[in-house]
């Protein structure tokens, strides 16, 4: 479903992605992992468009995306959930909602009436967020903000969705709570790429992982084959 080849990617004259290989298969859950600085939300913007990347391919569903805008990859079946939750302060719950199904549904008449069986979707997962559906975005909890990124995520009802960081600066009871919904996802078969900075809580959702190291993969294999890696344990699992 998804695929990334040999991917270079940088700000300015520093490269940060040096060769990265990963691939997601459809209908699974795979967990990128790592030290900050390894380049997990680089690979995570330059799937997504966010950052071109100056060598290499991204392949989503059979189709060559790397170099496309944000917009055209995110027509083609990709919702990214940012790193920080990026969710629009001013604007209501719900608004930041539809924002998530304005590329998949006509821009005039009926989106509303369209878009309201992802609206129960999405307050059938998350309750608090129905509750403060005309609450500003910005006056939401660290958690409700997180989500709601991953609610408006999946109102574009994506082929692969990427959550980058979803338990950061989050209380722990809180995380506990972003990872049954990811469980959630999961088991309705939504193919997820994960980057998350608790490693160990990410190998237990995950079917297959990758660490990254100095913007290349370092190690890859189910969770239970990295959670036997010495490596693997002296660094993020230790």
């Amino acid at each position: 479903m998804l695929q990334v080849e040999d991917l270079y990617a940088g700000y300015g004259a520093s490269e940060v992605l040096t060769g990265t290989t990963l691939s997601v298969k459809k209908g699974t859950l795979v967990a990128l992992i790592g030290a900050n600085g390894a380049g997990k939300t680089t690979t995570m913007r330059a799937i997504s468009g966010g950052l071109k990347p100056s060598k290499g391919k991204v392949v989503l569903d059979g189709k060559e995306v790397q170099g496309l805008d944000a917009s055209r990859i995110a027509r083609l079946g990709l919702a990214h959930s940012p790193e920080g939750r990026k969710v629009f302060g001013p604007l209501s719950v719900e608004d930041n909602l539809l924002l998530g199904a304005y590329s998949r549904l006509p821009r005039f008449f009926g989106f509303h009436a369209k878009a309201q069986a992802d609206l129960d979707r999405v307050y059938d997962l998350f309750p608090k967020l129905k509750e403060r559906h005309k609450q500003a975005a910005g006056t939401l909890s660290g958690g409700e903000q997180q989500m709601l990124a991953i609610g408006r995520a999946l109102m574009a009802r994506p082929k692969v969705m990427l959550l980058d960081e979803p338990s950061m600066g989050l209380a722990p009871v809180i995380v506990q709570e972003v990872f049954r919904t990811i469980r959630r996802l999961k088991e309705e078969g939504i193919t997820l790429l994960l980057v998350e900075q608790f490693a160990k809580s990410a190998l237990e959702v995950a079917d297959y992982a990758y660490v990254m190291e100095r913007g290349r993969i370092a190690v890859e294999g189910t969770p239970a084959e990295l959670s036997r890696n010495e490596r693997v344990i002296a660094a993020y699992l230790g």
